[in-house]
């Protein structure tokens, strides 16, 4: 397991950087523009070529071709995995840039957009933010094609046990985004907001180049070489096959995602800022372990599907879950206990104000109680797609669309913004519910009452330790200046007494996994301080 921690450690820390860098480009786009119009739009804009991403980038191209490139590496060495890898990036680009034209043909017809939105009844508020959302969508969409191609690249690296540049490519988008609005901003590059908005999407733009360069590149060194290659073979065709209900699966996903961010358009101006704010906090825990868990192993037990070996599957399987809810689920009980003066510390500057800030406190309440819940999801996808079963994760993806879209329309009469957060929790939480039942009816060694010992222990200890944070942060707001830097020093204080009071418990309950997780950090920190 030393060796997989040890890539879970790259991954983790350079995914730690990349979050941290995102969540620096949030505070710089808040500052500029604040929680309103323009910022909101822009983030919708995003939403489509970014959640495409995932359609047919990260998502099921990823799950599809890791264990065929698997099979092509042991059935014919390098040369045969590098031509499947030629092939499906030819396809990639060739759909890719279909969808593209199709997607900036239909947005830049703001006659249509309009008469469409008039028949649905939106009023002229309404009507102006879609417009300023198709707009900028048409700017953010070729972001697709160079982001899917990295993407491909960055899956054949996997495969070849090379996790850094894969884990590097976020690093890349998000470094270019705050250069060229900071230098727009405050170096002179533009003189409005509508000129700083430009320069945003133009920094998407040369992020996407960068995140594809950069594993082209390495990859390159491992003896691959390009070439536009549109024949159909075997192992393109199983990729196919695999894709074609994740690609259903995923667009179902993708649904699931926008719905929030388009009623939160509609809501008001600034629904969508405060959303993506929440779910950015949220995805810090999430990006830095979770994804770095899964990405490591997914090879892993891949491999173990491939060869039949289910033991050693459910060995992997099982603690990686439990390291995945080791460090989540206390995440989660600290993001409730401090998503007040976090935000504060974070946010609350330039256009960003006290009232916003009162805004996103519950949202971000009813979307971090979902954190244990998407970590979950993000693992058990992987046990599904190593065995190759993707009709399953489908209907699961059904469920969890349906459950968000009728508690999204029912909740946000009642708790607007924070009614949606709440439906998309509770709709990922039946998807969980849904995808490890029926993991462990076919596989009993998979299944979830393996690790219930367990989960009531980190349970236990994540309550005590939010307890323990909550209260010490009231006594500390009743005696400690109002003043922001004092507040950031809580809130580093009470972090810090939250780990240690998490970690003692985790040891005095004799919660399995523990020694992975300090590895985990230790490695994390390790790199950090090297």
């Amino acid at each position: 397991m030393s060796e997989h921690l040890k890539n879970i450690g790259i991954v983790s820390s350079l995914t730690m950087v990349s979050r941290v860098l995102g969540l620096a480009r949030d505070m710089l786009v808040t500052a500029v523009f604040g929680a309103q119009g323009l910022a909101s739009a822009f983030v919708t804009a995003f939403t489509l070529p970014n959640l495409f991403r995932r359609l047919l980038g990260e998502g099921a191209l990823t799950a599809a071709l890791v264990p065929t490139l698997h099979e092509e590496l042991d059935r014919g060495g390098r040369d045969a995995a590098f031509a499947l890898v030629n092939r499906v990036a030819s396809w990639l680009l060739v759909v890719t840039g279909v969808l593209v034209g199709i997607a900036v043909l239909a947005l830049s017809r703001e006659s249509l957009i309009s008469s469409v939105l008039q028949s649905l009844g939106a009023g002229a508020d309404t009507s102006e933010r879609w417009l300023q959302a198709a707009g900028l969508a048409v700017v953010l969409f070729p972001y697709l094609v160079l982001v899917c191609l990295a993407a491909a690249l960055s899956a054949a690296l996997q495969t070849l046990d090379r996790f850094l540049e894969p884990a590097l490519s976020p690093i890349w988008l998000n470094l270019a985004m705050i250069a060229l609005l900071a230098v727009s901003r405050y170096g002179g590059g533009a003189s409005d907001s509508e000129g700083w908005m430009l320069w945003l999407c133009a920094g998407v733009l040369l992020g996407g180049l960068l995140q594809m360069a950069v594993p082209a590149g390495a990859l390159a060194r491992q003896g691959w070489r390009p070439r536009f290659d549109l024949s159909v073979d075997g192992p393109l065709s199983q990729v196919a096959r695999l894709m074609g209900p994740m690609v259903f699966g995923s667009a179902i996903y993708l649904i699931n995602l926008a719905v929030a961010r388009f009623i939160g358009l509609s809501l008001n101006d600034s629904a969508v800022m405060i959303l993506n704010l929440s779910t950015r906090l949220m995805e810090l825990p999430i990006g830095v372990f979770t994804i770095a868990v899964s990405t490591v192993l997914f090879p892993l037990i891949a491999r173990h599907a491939a060869s039949g070996d289910a033991g050693n599957l459910a060995r992997e399987y099982l603690r990686g879950m439990r390291l995945v809810l080791v460090i989540n689920i206390p995440a989660a009980i600290g993001l409730v206990a401090l998503g007040g003066p976090l935000i504060q510390v974070l946010f609350e500057r330039g256009e960003f104000g006290t009232s916003d800030t009162s805004a996103m406190v519950p949202v971000l309440a009813a979307a971090a109680l979902g954190l244990p819940f998407f970590s979950f999801v993000n693992l058990v996808l992987r046990a599904y797609y190593a065995r190759k079963d993707t009709s399953t994760p489908v209907r699961a993806a059904t469920l969890s669309f349906v459950v968000n879209l009728v508690l999204s329309i029912v909740l946000m009469r009642s708790f607007s913004t924070t009614g949606l957060a709440l439906a998309s929790t509770l709709a990922i939480a039946v998807q969980a519910w849904f995808l490890q039942t029926r993991l462990a009816r076919r596989f009993p060694e998979l299944a979830f009452h393996h690790l219930t010992s367990d989960l009531l222990r980190i349970c236990l200890a994540s309550l005590c330790m939010g307890l323990a944070v909550a209260g010490g942060w009231s006594a500390w707001s009743r005696l400690a200046p109002d003043v922001v830097w004092m507040t950031a020093v809580g809130v580093m204080l009470f972090v810090g007494l939250g780990i240690a009071v998490y970690g003692a418990l985790l040891w005095a309950f004799r919660v399995e996994g523990r020694e992975d997780a300090l590895a985990l950090v230790r490695r994390v920190g390790d790199r950090f301080r090297g």
